[in-house]
């Protein structure tokens, strides 16, 4: 049989295969860059929550237990139910079920804190107990509450004696019960293990409560204790007496056995049964923040009150605080959150260009590759799926890797979120280069158009986009101006619109300044400046990602400078209105006499005030006293000066004998008393002088107050004369050894330390590190897209200068030429950026506030939180921009004279 050819089998290598065989590098960086930024995305969420998580931890720890904790009560059951029916409802078993009951009507995410949770019986009435071995301190007889709750074994630790017990079944006829009480009220009240307290019954004899034993609490601010303080703490109370001396009796708590909670039906104490919830702070989380509102209000006056009503009683009703506390923590949260969103819309506005100018990058450096399999008849969607498939095997890889990295990083926070935003970075980095290409493709060309930015004429639909974001951008801030930043998340992207219609400007304008500049150029000696101007008009009009990547980092660090510089100087501020000086020295009465001595010898101290403080004085006519401050008028003058609190010349202080004092009076007590007549001022020791207001200022450093008077202290008599604050300017002073020097007991305080509280928040400094953080990541990527459009343009500057070379060009002309060609970009990005960003925060401060974020708004004085432009975020990024920008070109010239010529033209001609 003849023998029959047999046919070659095709192998064809796989695309993606071939494609990372190769450029291995470009798939590495690609890889890199996905990793590095799918990290960025999926931390930042997890880090918004965890310090949110920890601000509301905070704010539910400061508002203690007494406030936090839902208490369910319920009164003692109806006085016509039989007291057989009536026992067995205060019985810890029945009180038990019910309690088991509630905790599952509790609805979510308002967890309970079962170790710290208690029910039990307690009285509603405290009363008198006629017991004269009681302490009486004004007379009265001591009061007593009665409770019995639930758990006293596992959470206190007996001392002396044992825990009470309940022999029998127990009603309303008992006449003695076991009880124990705590170390601070066995303290306070005298009470040892075998005394027996007399609690009044109506109609038959007084229930004799006897102690057992004494008890310390295993912990003592947990909820268990802390729900009701009287438990732990015996409290003084002062009856509201108008006279001097307020009688004042002691009031504890004698913890009976729960067994023997019946035993309180037969006194006067109105017995309550109560379910104590105390919230878990590990299960409360920021984000659940409107749930938790609701299911609080819902408990308050709402389905899961009638719930929990039908599983007790039908009189029973809720008490707590802890909807007051979400509501400061939402105040807080929401004067915090859009600043923050700030930020990260910016550092995502930059890091959503990189990536497409990434994709870019690919497509351009490949336009041949791709232009000659279009010509032979590949299709625009088997051409897009095959470089996303190429790309996928990159990116998807490294954005779980990346996604992983950020899990580990911050192991606190939610993880959805998180899988989310690294998600939408490798799906923007799949993405970027099939559409960049098809763009470029969608339509067969031998050779790709020419697209230089001073030639071409902006399309109508690049003229309608613009003027729909110029309206968009223009309504946002109006709004936001309008309405501030309450209510949503309008100031995150308001910046990032003024940022784009900027970019778009400049583009716009970027061609009529380079026809300004050729111009000038053209009479120039020598070819550099003029080539130098020709070769930047050949940008490419897409150009409008690096600019826009540029002028969004640069606006969003301009306004995070600034809004960081606005919580600092605010912080400063009102640490200076509260100190008045870098450290201050007080004391109730006259100071030791070297004092001031003593205080300048302490290292860092630059120089020391003596001020004599009279808080009492009154003025003959007024009403309310008024701080007298006798001080040196030069000494004084020199740090009002410094601290630019109330300055004034300090001859204006000095005065002649027998004339009444000048003094420098605020204008509250300079409207009420006058500045043309003299009036007495009475002091503490009832001596007296005569002072005329000669001049008013708002604030002084010696007072925080809105009143004051202010003399010289020569002219006041000699007890007043002797200082009482010593106010020090210095750097890195150290309380202790100031308070060591002064002595007495006189208190110090530290400028740097009282600023440093304005910021122990953890929502406040988080929002600041996660700010700072997102402005810094932001810049690097805006750098990231610098130095992408220069490598963009790399390889033909690289064949240009090789050319340029071959015909006579010096190294130092190579330099000049690529800087030359660098320099207008970059300057006007960087002026562009400067510029945008001043107008965005001068557009967008009326609308801003920064109080919240700076001071914490119960502890600090009023000062001033405003957004204004801050000069070193506003010029430095810009610089930044221009020295890299001159630095890439400067490096690439002189690698590129390092390499021949020949090498250089091939690898052009190449590419």
């Amino acid at each position: 049989m003849a023998d029959r050819a047999v046919p070659a089998a095709r192998v064809v290598a796989p695309w993606v295969r071939t494609r990372l065989r190769a450029a291995p590098g470009a798939a590495a960086a690609l890889a890199l860059l996905v990793a590095l930024t799918a990290c960025l995305a999926g931390a930042y969420p997890r880090a918004v929550d965890r310090y949110e998580d920890a601000g509301l931890g905070r704010t539910l720890r400061q508002a203690r237990p007494e406030h936090t904790t839902v208490r369910l009560s319920a009164p003692q059951p109806d006085l016509g139910l039989p007291p057989g029916r009536r026992a067995e409802a205060l019985r810890p078993a029945t009180l038990q079920r019910q309690y088991e009951k509630v905790l599952g009507a509790v609805g979510g995410p308002l967890t309970v804190d079962r170790a710290q949770s208690a029910y039990g019986v307690a009285g509603t009435v405290t009363p008198a107990v006629p017991d004269p071995w009681l302490p009486r301190p004004t007379g009265l007889p001591a009061h007593v509450s009665l409770t019995a709750q639930s758990g006293l074994a596992e959470h206190a630790r007996v001392r002396t004696g044992r825990l009470p017990r309940a022999a029998h079944p127990v009603d309303g006829t008992a006449a003695e019960v076991e009880a124990a009480v705590t170390a601070a009220t066995a303290r306070s009240l005298h009470i040892k293990v075998g005394s027996v307290i007399h609690v009044p019954a109506p109609g038959r004899r007084p229930l004799a409560v006897r102690v057992t034993g004494i008890l310390l609490p295993r912990d003592p601010d947990g909820a268990y204790w802390s729900t009701v303080p009287v438990l732990r703490t015996p409290t003084l109370v002062t009856l509201p007496d108008p006279g001097p001396d307020p009688d004042k009796y002691w009031l504890g708590a004698l913890l009976l056995a729960p067994e023997a909670a019946p035993a309180l039906l037969g006194t006067s104490t109105a017995p309550d049964r109560y379910w104590h919830l105390a919230p878990d702070l590990r299960g409360l989380h920021a984000h659940d923040l409107d749930r938790l509102k609701s299911a609080v209000a819902s408990l308050e006056a709402g389905p899961a009150l009638q719930r929990a009503r039908a599983l007790t009683d039908d009189g029973a009703g809720v008490d707590t605080g802890l909807d007051d506390a979400l509501a400061s923590f939402s105040r807080l949260r929401s004067g915090i959150a859009p600043l923050v969103a700030v930020a990260a819309a910016g550092t995502a506005t930059v890091v959503a260009v990189v990536l497409l100018m990434t994709g870019g990058l690919a497509a351009d450096r490949r336009r041949s590759e791709l232009a000659l399999l279009r010509a032979r008849g590949a299709s625009l969607t088997g051409l897009a799926g095959r470089l996303l498939a190429e790309t996928a095997v990159v990116a998807v890889p490294a954005g779980a890797l990346g996604l992983a990295a950020s899990l580990l990083a911050v192991p606190a926070g939610r993880v959805t979120p998180a899988v989310l935003a690294a998600l939408a970075v490798t799906l923007t980095a799949c993405a970027a280069l099939p559409l960049r290409a098809a763009l470029a493709h969608r339509t067969v060309r031998l050779a790709p158009p020419r697209e230089d930015a001073a030639s071409v004429r902006p399309s109508r639909r690049r003229t309608v986009a613009e003027l729909t974001l110029l309206v968009l951008a223009a309504g946002a801030v109006a709004t936001l101006r309008r309405r501030g930043t309450t209510g949503d998340q309008l100031v995150a992207v308001a910046p990032v619109l003024v940022g784009v219609i900027a970019a778009l400007l400049l583009l716009r304008l970027y061609p009529l300044l380079l026809r300004r500049l050729s111009g000038p150029a053209g009479r120039l000696r020598g070819a550099v400046g003029h080539l130098s101007l020709a070769r930047a008009g050949r940008t490419q009009a897409s150009a409008v990602l690096p600019l826009l990547a540029l002028l969004t980092a640069l606006t969003t660090a301009a306004f995070g400078g600034s809004v960081l510089a606005g919580v600092a100087e605010a912080r400063d501020r009102a640490a200076l209105l509260t100190v008045g000086a870098d450290a201050r020295a007080d004391a109730g009465a006259p100071l030791p006499a070297g004092a001031p001595d003593r205080a300048r010898s302490v290292p860092g101290v630059r120089a020391v005030t003596a001020v004599g403080i009279s808080y009492q004085a009154k003025p003959e006519g007024g009403q309310d006293e008024v701080p007298l401050l006798g001080v040196d008028p030069r000494g004084y003058a020199e740090l009002t000066a410094r601290t630019g609190l109330g300055a004034f010349p300090p001859d204006r202080l000095t005065s002649r004998p027998s004339r009444p004092l000048p003094a420098v009076a605020s204008p509250a007590v300079a409207s009420a008393h006058g500045t043309r007549r003299p009036f007495l001022v009475r002091l503490e020791d009832g001596s007296a002088v005569t002072v005329r207001i000669v001049l008013v200022r708002d604030r002084t450093p010696a007072v925080s107050g809105a009143d004051f008077l202010i003399v010289h202290r020569a002219g006041l008599p000699a007890p007043a004369r002797r200082p009482t604050t010593l106010l020090l300017t210095g750097d890195h002073l150290d309380a202790g050894a100031l308070r060591h020097a002064v002595g007495g007991t006189a208190g110090v305080r530290i400028r740097a330390e009282e600023r440093a509280r304005y910021a122990d928040s953890p929502l406040q400094s988080g929002a600041e590190h996660v700010y700072t953080a997102a402005v810094a990541a932001g810049a690097g990527f805006a750098v990231l897209a610098l130095l992408l459009s220069l490598l963009r343009a790399a390889p033909e500057r690289a064949a240009l200068l090789a050319r340029l070379r071959t015909m006579g060009l010096t190294r130092a002309g190579s330099r000049r030429l690529l800087i030359l060609e660098s320099l207008p970009q970059a300057v006007l990005a960087a002026a562009g950026g400067a510029l945008t960003g001043w107008a965005a925060i001068t557009l967008l401060s009326p609308g801003i506030d920064l109080t919240t974020i700076s001071l914490p708004s119960a502890q600090a004085p009023p000062a001033e939180a405003e957004l204004r432009p801050d000069t070193w975020s506003l010029t430095v990024p810009a610089l930044a921009v221009v020295t890299v920008a001159v630095g890439v070109a400067a490096l690439q010239a002189w690698w590129t004279g390092r390499r021949g010529s020949v090498t250089e033209l091939r690898a052009g001609d190449g590419r």
